[in-house]
This record gives C-alpha cells, structure tokens and sequence, in this order.
C-alpha cells in the first residue's frame, strides 16, 4: 500500500481530441511553456528534494551498494507514474505546442544513478555533491527526471537527490510523484515491473489536425467572450484587484543581491521540529507559512547586517506560491500554483511583533492570490519569452519563500527509512534567494538555496532562519541587541 499515488491517467496538460478524430494527445499547458523558456535564459527549472536514509538495507556485505536491486524496486513502481516514461515532442513549425509522448526507449539506468563517496563527507562535502548533480542539465531526449543516490556517508547512511523538471510538477506535485516510491514500512510486497510497451509517436497529420482542433477551440473561446461583453468585462473587473494588488501596487526594494542569477548555486539545510513550529504558530494565533516567513526576515535582517546594509525601516517582498490543487493530499498533479507578494519588515527589530505583522500582511494578502497567466500573456510566445527576460530585473519581489506539505508518517525508499528530507527549489531571474520548508513525519525542514555570486554568506543566512525559528516564544515580545 501506498501512501502517496499519483493517478494513471497521466500528468496535467492540455488534452485535445474527439473519440474517432484522432489520438487523445497532451499537449503542455501554454503557461507551463515559461518553464522551459527559463532553461533558455540560464535558469533550469529543476525541483529537487535531498533525503537522507538509513540505508544499512541497501548495502551488501561489503558495504557497496546495490544498485540493480534498489532498481528492480523502483521499476516496479513506474506504472503508477506514466509521466516518468515520456517526454518532451517539440512537433515542427504549424503542429502547436509540445506535447508529452511515451519514449521510445527507456532505459532505468539513465534515470536511477549512482555516485559514492569516497570518504564520508560532512554536511558542507555532501552539499557540494548534491550541488554538483543538480546542476547537471535533464536531457530533453529522455523523461525529465532523475534520481541520484550518494552512499558513503557515516553510520551506512545513504543521501538520495530527486530531481524533477517543473513542467512534469510543482511543489505539491512532486510530493506525489515521489510517493509512488515510497513505502509505509520496510517490509512491503515488491511485485514484478509490469510488462510496458510505448505508443507510438502520434503523425505529423494527427499533429496538424490536432493543432488546428485546439485553434478552432480557442477562437470559438474568444468569440464566445466577444458575445457576452458584460460577462467578460465583469471577469475582468473581478481579476483586477489582484493584478492591481501584485504588480502595481508598490515595487520591491532594489537589494545588493537582486542580479540576474547566474550558473552556480550554494545550499544549506535548517532542521527544525513541526510540534515546535505549531506550538509557536498557536501561541501567536498565526500559520506555519508565517512562522517560515517571519525566520527568513530574521536571517535576511542578519544577512543586511552583517554586510553592512542598513535595515531600519527596510521592507522586502516575498514571492509566496499558493496551491491551487483541489486533489487530496498525495494526490497532486501537474502545475496549479498561484501566487502572492507579502511584505516582509526587515526594519522591525522585534521578532515577535514581525511575525504579527507578517501573519496580518499574509491574510491580507490571500485576497489576492494571483493564479496562471491566461489569455495572450499566457498563449502568446513572444510576450512569455519578453516576461521572462524581463525577470531578470524584475521589481515585483526579492526572493521565494514557500512551504510544502508532506506526508505526515515515516516512510521508506526501497526498504529503507527516509530519517530526513530537504526541498531544493529553482531559482529564476534574480531572486537569487529561494527558502522552502516541507514538513515530513515530525520534522519542518527547511532548503536554502542561493546564487553563489549574490549570496556568498549563505552561512550567515541559514543561521539566521534558524536563530528566529527558536526565537518566537510565546511569552512577551523581546527587541534585539543592538
């Protein structure tokens, strides 16, 4: 049994076709087309998790690991996740947007790998690794995904970096898509991998009609609005405030690390536990995303700080996504992320009283959760490839912060238990500063990930985070020293 599957019926997309007119093909949503504009500009939109097993069970005798049998294990598990087996078709020019096929040769191999240490590492060496695999480009020739196991750490643990691209899955979605490997016990059923057979790449005809089928429906979409010009303009007038609220309404702070993020990349970890973060979200009647907020704008504060920037009366905006998946959870598929500015007070030394004023500005700011781009901004690819260059210099926000559900019992990767899991979220344009929290049995766990260039001192960053996360008691406020 499972406790996170993904439905067989594929990955979200744009399903066009009629029974008797052809095959049933998903095409790439037209907002998920900006994720791969993003691998163009330098920015590979790769979600990543790094998890930490207890993995003596994926050991042999002489302490090598076993690869080909971890293998077989994951193998038999990719029938619940068809996206794993495709990939990519860009058709030519005139035969519409890419669209997800079966590929023609699959091979586990190149998805599944290995790379030991040779010496255990500690934290700083182990990072480095991960560093060092998710910087690797997806091959856009085979499924865009891969997941790396590093043995050789101490006490026969094993690290595992999963990576995803973000046009198969956001955040929430790839919590699911990696549940369908994962187990609730050490000791659950391996059955045989199901005999897989691709389809066959559908024919530039199927394509052509296709495509025209999808323009005939979009224009017919237009016309329709067109015959009811109330009813579109009260759509419009109802989606205004939020535009208004997000893009118009103020502009971020131009900060010493907002440049266009560059090639390399640092991480760092912060550990912390979830009863201890709701015991400080209800002491202060607040949400954990607010408790994650309130820790970043005290590591950001120590950050400034410590460069010699000055803070006092400093606000920063945060680029916050919002689920807009309605699946259960574990269930997640595909990209329905929204999204929204929340205003992070730097200036205000007192952490308790910033994370009050974080919790009320999120509230707030839930009113005007701005959701996928649509109509030409979403369909048009020269306005998505404009918005994209323009993110390198972008004044709506200055860096990422999001928190992830995950699942809330332990689980196991091919008999082994997963003791710790990390977020490693992308970073695009110049929010060089992305800090992600998923929370996992009874841990919130928290990824730092930064451009090397802009952000240096990451150390004094994730101390930061981690500092504040302690500093939210629920006794009386307390301003800092200095």
């Amino acid at each position: 049994m499972l406790i996170f599957v993904v439905d067989g019926g594929g990955i979200m997309g744009t399903s066009i076709g009629a029974p008797g007119r052809g095959p049933v093909m998903e095409r790439l949503a037209p907002q998920d087309l900006m994720l791969l504009w993003s691998d163009d500009f330098g920015w590979p939109e790769v979600i990543g998790a790094l998890a930490i097993l207890d993995g003596a069970r994926l050991l042999d005798s002489d302490g090598r690991f076993r690869a080909e049998a971890v293998r077989e294990v994951l193998g038999s598990r990719l029938s619940q996740v068809p996206r794993f087996r495709q990939l990519l078709h860009a058709p030519r020019r005139g035969l519409g947007r890419p669209l997800w096929v079966d590929a023609p040769a699959f091979d586990l191999t190149e998805h599944v790998r290995v790379l030991p240490f040779a010496a255990p590492p500690d934290e700083a060496g182990l990072l480095r690794a991960v560093e060092h695999v998710r910087a690797l480009p997806l091959d856009r020739s085979r499924p865009l995904w891969e997941m790396w196991f590093l043995p050789g750490l101490t006490g026969d643990r094993v690290a595992v970096f999963f990576k995803v691209h973000h046009t198969i899955a956001d955040g929430a979605a790839g919590v699911a898509l990696l549940g369908a490997f994962l187990d609730p016990s050490a000791d659950a059923p391996t059955t045989p991998a199901r005999l897989w057979t691709p389809a066959p790449v559908p024919s530039n005809r199927d394509l052509f009609e296709d495509n025209l089928r999808g323009r005939v429906q979009a224009t017919e979409g237009t016309l329709s609005k067109l015959r009811r010009p109330a009813t579109t303009l009260h759509q419009a007038r109802d989606k205004w405030p939020a535009v208004h609220e997000n893009y118009f309404k103020g502009r971020a702070p131009q900060m010493s690390f907002n440049i266009p993020v560059g090639p390399h990349r640092r991480l760092a970890l912060v550990r912390s536990r979830l009863d201890a973060v709701k015991q400080i979200a209800h002491s202060h009647e607040v949400k954990l995303n607010d408790v994650l907020m309130a820790a970043t704008a005290g590591g950001l504060r120590e950050l400034l700080r410590s460069r010699g920037e000055r803070v006092e009366g400093l606000v920063l905006r945060a680029f916050v996504p919002v689920s807009l998946h309605q699946e259960e959870s574990g269930r997640a598929r595909g990209n329905r992320s929204g999204m929204m500015f929340v205003p992070l007070p730097i200036g205000e030394p007192d952490p308790v009283r910033r994370l009050r004023l974080i919790a009320a500005a999120s509230a707030r700011q839930k009113q005007y959760v701005v959701g996928p781009a649509e109509g030409i901004l979403g369909r048009n690819r020269v306005v998505q490839r404009a918005m994209m260059r323009g993110l390198g210099h972008q004044r709506w926000a200055n860096l990422y912060v999001g928190n992830i559900f995950g699942p809330p019992i332990p689980l196991y990767l091919a008999g082994a238990r997963i003791t710790e899991i990390f977020p490693v979220v992308p970073i695009t344009g110049n929010f060089t500063l992305a800090i992600a929290a998923l929370s996992y049995a009874e841990q919130f766990n928290i990824g730092v990930v930064v451009d090397a260039n802009a952000c240096p001192d990451i150390e004094v960053l994730a101390d930061g985070v981690r500092n504040h996360m302690q500093a939210f008691g629920p006794s009386r406020p307390h301003a800092e020293a200095g």
